[in-house]
């Protein structure tokens, strides 16, 4: 037999409060590809949204055409896919290092990393682009993918010492009972076992770094390594009033981010939840 379900007052009005705050968050993403659809002429009409006579599917074909989108989208794939990768290594390492080895100052150094999540990443803009230009870094893939990594290293630790601590430490001892390494260890038996912490860092790294443009601006100057938010810049010139174009090639940048938190919402959800019961 089904529970049928009632509908107090209560769960009435706290439905009603998380709608209006679902449409809060979600019309800016309605507004900006409604006027992306629409003529630069009928943008400036009295109402909010634009109910466009045809729909302009050229805009976004001139916004991937010049605004270079292909080559800035390869880019942000590359320098996150990295940055994801190195985060989750590093992660994993230091989770082993801080949770399972004994020595004096693991404590110590693991309280000095999560000390990282409260620096903000642009406050080290100035001091990083003096040292990338004494070593020579400037307009390098590195430039971008230290920083990367570096704040997002605080974090990932967290999330997968937590989970750490959870895992049974006689299962690493049989393991090594049975002859197998530390290497063997941590990729046969913890990796498998932090799946959800992983996913959960891997997508929370991509999603910090993907839409970052003042280290990107700084420390890159030709378009070989530039990332996707540059693509808004190519129209600072000859597209500076076509504003429906504009708006075409900004919906096409925050495309990929919103479909990879659509599909994956629910692991950072469950990761961070569990992380922090286990924690």
């Amino acid at each position: 037999m089904e529970k049928k379900r009632h509908f107090t007052p209560g769960k009435i009005v706290m439905w009603i409060i998380l709608a209006v705050f679902a449409v809060i968050q979600i019309f800016p993403l309605i507004w900006l590809v409604n006027h992306s659809l629409a003529n630069n002429n009928e943008m400036f009409t009295s109402g909010i949204l634009v109910m466009p006579e045809t729909i302009r599917w050229d805009n976004y074909v001139t916004a991937f055409v010049d605004g270079h989108f292909l080559l800035y989208l390869r880019n942000s794939l590359l320098v996150n896919i990295l940055a994801v990768v190195l985060v989750l290594l590093f992660s994993v390492m230091m989770a082993f290092a801080c949770t399972r080895m004994h020595w004096k100052l693991s404590g110590v150094v693991m309280g000095l990393i999560l000390m990282g999540m409260m620096i903000p990443i642009h406050a080290t803009l100035l001091p990083n682009y003096i040292i990338y230009d004494k070593l020579r870094l400037t307009d390098t893939l590195w430039a971008l993918l230290i920083p990367y990594v570096a704040f997002s290293l605080p974090q990932g630790l967290f999330l997968t010492s937590g989970f750490m601590r959870s895992i049974p430490k006689e299962i690493e001892e049989a393991a090594v009972i049975d002859g197998c390494g530390i290497y063997r260890v941590i990729g046969v038996i913890i990796f498998p076992m932090l799946k959800t912490s992983l996913v959960t860092v891997a997508i929370m790294t991509f999603l910090n770094n993907w839409n970052e443009f003042m280290m990107a601006m700084t420390y890159l100057s030709s378009p070989t390594w530039k990332t996707l938010p540059f693509s808004v810049l190519e129209f600072t010139g000859i597209y500076a009033s076509n504003y429906a174009v504009q708006f075409a090639v900004m919906a096409l940048t925050a495309a990929p981010m919103v479909i990879v938190y659509l599909c994956l919402s629910k692991y950072i959800t469950e990761g961070v939840a569990m992380g922090a019961v286990k924690g």
